[in-house]
C-alpha cells in the first residue's frame, strides 16, 4: 500500500482504513503496542492532542512505515 497524505485528516483517514482493512478494533490495535483505544481514535480523527510517539506504535501496530519525501512538482499545494 502505498498513499500519500497532506493533512492530518487524510492521515487519520489512511491509519483508520488501515486497521480496519486489518479487522482490528481500536481497543485490538491499541493492545498490540500497549496504548489506549482514545489514542487510536485521536490519532484517526486527527487531534491534536495525539503524540508523535503514539503516532508512531500505531503505525508499528499496523505494520506502516512512515517515509518523508521531497514534494514533487506534481503535487497539489496545501496550506497547514
Amino acid at each position: 500500500m502505498n498513499t500519500t497524505a497532506y493533512t492530518p485528516k487524510q492521515l487519520g483517514q489512511v491509519l483508520k482504513g488501515q486497521r480496519q482493512s486489518q479487522q482490528l478494533t481500536q481497543k485490538e490495535a491499541a493492545g498490540v503496542v500497549g496504548l489506549l483505544p482514545k489514542t487510536i481514535s485521536r490519532l484517526e480523527l486527527a487531534t491534536e492532542t495525539a503524540s508523535i510517539n503514539s503516532l508512531f506504535r500505531l503505525l508499528s501496530a499496523l505494520q506502516l512505515e512512515l517515509v518523508v519525501r521531497s514534494k514533487s512538482q506534481e503535487s497539489p499545494s496545501t496550506e497547514w
